[in-house]
């Protein structure tokens, strides 16, 4: 994001430092598109460089990853589908196709909102997602806490020791190409059985 550039992130971070971490990984779990994951890795890279501590850079993301995962939830079950179907007005897609993506979502929850934290966008809209399927709370609240203390256990943990190597925008470059990466294959697991069932569907009518 423009307004959020990283000398800007960073000021942050030295300024507020676990508080930042924190609240910056609580707003992007409730479904706000802040760069949380930036945000983690800038406060490893201070830890690696002893102006924070390290336990507490971890503790803050994992912390605001699950309490911002929880609000996350909320927002989608009471709510959230009704907002989604207004944006996709906007980006002109179509209800049926939002009920299939839904439908996938649903069949692979546990897997989304797990493995989802690890990927851009899919990070902003796995927590209210679950909400919005109605993915039982007790379950989610499990593979929530797994994910967010996996994922800043990473995230952290990669910045802390890399970040003593590398420089802070080599370290981000890097991280940005891999979850690019696995968006478009997280994309196209989810676009290609639809499309193949849409194509079936097409050639069962044919006949």
């Amino acid at each position: 994001m423009e307004f959020l550039s990283l000398e800007t992130i960073q000021s942050l971070a030295n300024q507020y430092g676990y508080l930042a971490v924190f609240v910056g990984i609580l707003l992007e779990n409730l479904g706000i598109p802040l760069p949380g994951e930036t945000i983690t890795i800038v406060g490893g890279f201070l830890a690696g460089s002893g102006e924070l501590n390290y336990w507490l850079v971890l503790g803050s993301a994992a912390l605001g990853a699950f309490i911002g995962g929880i609000g996350g939830y909320f927002v989608g079950k009471y709510g959230g589908w009704k907002l989604i179907l207004a944006g996709s007005k906007v980006f002109r897609i179509q209800e049926v196709q939002l009920e299939e993506i839904k439908t996938k979502f649903s069949e692979n929850a546990v897997k989304a909102v797990f493995f989802g934290r690890f990927i851009p966008l899919i990070r902003i809209f796995s927590s209210p997602m679950a909400g919005v399927v109605e993915m039982p709370f007790g379950k989610f609240l499990g593979v929530n806490l797994a994910g967010a203390v996996t994922w800043a256990s990473v995230m952290t943990t990669l910045a802390f020791f890399v970040g003593r190597i590398v420089s802070l925008e080599q370290l981000l470059e890097w991280v940005s190409k891999f979850a690019i990466l696995a968006l478009f294959i997280a994309i196209a697991a989810i676009a290609v059985p639809i499309w193949l069932e849409s194509r079936t569907l097409k050639s069962g009518e044919g006949e």
